[in-house]
């Protein structure tokens, strides 16, 4: 997450934030491995992620969101989009655990209704074309029980 805000107010390459932030945060190769696919992913997936982030947050334009709020959200969507191990009730908790602890009081609510919102156009449309989906209900369930 760090080095996806870095990345977005400086403007400096990716490799160099990871290279930056892994000297400070010794991890193992598994966490490093993850952690980056993640962040390279949003980065890559930017033109794909930020009109569906736009399109969901009902008047809150993405240069209007804190810093800190729409990288989450960034970060929330290309996991929705890619990351298909990842239960979205999964993604999703994680996101609100983020805005809680980094972000401004009202932050965990505004990712869980905007990420839930995502959640949902992209289950209709895999439901729509034949694939496996999530169940509604299930993170229905979940992400009622965060509020």
């Amino acid at each position: 997450m760090q080095c996806l805000y870095q990345w977005e107010a400086t403007g400096k390459d990716l490799e160099r934030l990871f290279e930056g932030f892994w000297a400070s945060q010794p991890e193992s190769a598994e966490v490093v491995g993850f952690a980056e696919r993640l962040v390279s992913g949003t980065v890559a997936g930017i033109e794909t992620i930020d009109p569906l982030i736009d399109e969901q947050a009902d008047n809150w334009r993405l240069d209007r969101m804190g810093n800190v709020d729409r990288n989450i959200l960034r970060l929330g969507v290309y996991e929705l989009l890619n990351e298909r191990d990842i239960p979205p009730a999964v993604v999703i908790d994680e996101a609100i655990e983020l805005a809680k602890r980094f972000s401004g009081s009202q932050a965990g609510p505004f990712v869980n209704g905007v990420l839930d919102g995502i959640r949902r156009r992209l289950g209709q449309r895999v439901k729509g074309s034949g694939s496996d989906a999530v169940a509604d209900s299930d993170v229905d369930k979940k992400a009622g029980q965060e509020n």
